[in-house]
């Protein structure tokens, strides 16, 4: 038995990119802040990289923007590649998100935006 599991609830560090194919499909890309539960304050978010396909990525385009907060169900996966100028081998830890879920208000969003602006 395995299990890829991953659910977080955070603020988005940037708006959404939206790439479109010739087959008709998606991808939507940005990254996630999440605070971890501690008493320590100045201690930073942790990030993530996060990669959404399909009518998922067509919500999070037109519903996400910087500072919005979601939550999201995936699972991780590494991009891996060679490096073009010393030919080594790199990866990169990216969280494939199945499930997307708004959790804030508008008005709640554009506050975050606002305050988190230096952070992001």
């Amino acid at each position: 038995m395995s299990l890829n599991k991953i659910n977080l609830v955070g603020r988005a560090g940037r708006d959404p990119e939206v790439k479109y194919f010739e087959s008709g499909s998606q991808k939507c890309t940005f990254t996630l802040a999440v605070n971890r539960r501690t008493s320590n304050r100045d201690e930073p978010p942790d990030w993530f990289d996060l990669e959404i396909w399909g009518k998922t990525a067509e919500i999070a385009a037109n519903y996400v923007k910087k500072g919005s907060l979601i939550g999201i169900t995936g699972s991780l996966k590494f991009d891996r590649w060679q490096d073009r100028t010393t030919g080594e081998d790199r990866s990169k830890p990216i969280i494939f998100v199945e499930q997307l879920d708004l959790l804030g208000s508008k008005r709640d969003d554009q506050a975050a935006a606002s305050n988190y602006d230096d952070d992001f």
